[in-house]
């Protein structure tokens, strides 16, 4: 969590609101929460990716981060899977910058190669539009200030509880066939909304794998987006064992499989997303409720909407997996 359809839905509310607008100001109060961002002169990785970062690090991030983006203008927002993106607009004229001056990087000015600020939520990352002089949101972690040629002056909160989520610069690298990503998203797959995506590639890779179904779904080098609870959704509603093999899986069921893995993105979608606390809510604070239309996440012990069948909840990774021991019966190879 959240999964796909949570930061599309996060990604629809921010457009309107960040396309066009120029970044006052960034205060970086966790340096934690940037433990994917690179300063400019480092190598990528260094310092690690983990949640406790030297405070000397720390300051580095913090400063480099705050410096390059303040007075960037924010384009449209992008997403694929899980990834949510807002590229910066080319910088050439910033006031009291001459361009080309700097170097590469410096200032963010003129130097810096096509660059976005990426954010990936992780389990509880939230991205809230605040008006400025709002109350503090709970665990919020960077905060910016921007101004839009419509609405005025706003504050972009990042908040993160368990802090498995970050925000980060990040260049953009160009992917085909249409398009740009930021390189720490460039190793996914796409994800079944987008319209590039590869059916036949899809189908061709979930029957050349002799591993589970579920595993398949959660592999985001075949299809991103798709977490725990979606892949549990899906597989219900395609009647397929979570451990049903791939190679099992005739060509007409791997179809179907992708056909119900987006009837479940475009319903979430449609109500929000899913919500079980407080970990997940849109730009404005506000829970989805997916979590009512669940016929297996969630749900072990009751009866399968469709059979009457108690759901099984069995033990998967660390997590748990969810189905219909009649309606998803196990197939092999």
């Amino acid at each position: 969590m959240p999964e796909l359809p949570e930061v599309e839905v996060v990604r629809a509310g921010l457009a309107p609101a960040v396309t066009g607008a120029r970044v006052l100001a960034v205060e970086v109060m966790d340096p934690r929460a940037l433990k994917r961002h690179t300063p400019v002169g480092e190598e990528p990785g260094l310092g690690g990716h983990g949640r406790t970062l030297s405070a000397e690090t720390g300051r580095g991030r913090a400063g480099d981060f705050e410096r390059r983006l303040t007075g960037r203008t924010l384009t449209a927002p992008l997403r694929r899977g899980k990834f949510l993106w807002i590229p910066l607009a080319p910088d050439t004229a910033r006031p009291g910058v001459p361009e080309g001056a700097g170097g590469p990087g410096e200032h963010g000015g003129p130097g810096d190669p096509d660059t976005a600020l990426l954010a990936h939520l992780g389990m509880s990352g939230q991205m809230l539009l605040r008006a400025t002089d709002a109350a503090d949101d709970r665990h919020v972690r960077i905060r910016t200030w921007i101004e839009h040629p419509e609405h005025g002056e706003l504050r972009l909160d990042f908040s993160d509880q368990r802090l498995f989520g970050s925000l980060a610069l990040d260049t953009l690298t160009p992917t085909a066939p249409a398009g740009s990503i930021p390189a720490q998203a460039a190793h996914i797959a796409r994800d079944p909304l987008d319209e590039y995506f590869d059916d036949a590639g899809f189908v061709t890779a979930i029957r050349s794998r002799g591993v589970g179904a579920k595993k398949l779904l959660l592999d985001q080098r075949i299809v991103s987006g798709v977490g725990n609870i979606y892949a549990d959704e899906t597989l219900w509603r395609a009647r397929v064992h979570p451990d049903t093999p791939g190679a099992a899986i005739s060509p007409r069921g791997a179809v179907a499989l992708l056909h119900h893995l987006r009837e479940v993105f475009d319903q979430a979608l449609a109500e929000g997303g899913t919500s079980f606390d407080e970990q997940y809510v849109n730009v404005n604070g506000q829970a989805g409720y997916f979590a009512h239309s669940l016929n297996a996440y969630g749900r072990g012990g009751e009866a399968c909407p469709r059979c009457g069948t108690a759901i099984k909840r069995v033990p998967f990774g660390g997590r748990s997996s969810h189905y219909c021991p009649r309606c998803q019966r196990r197939k092999s190879s």
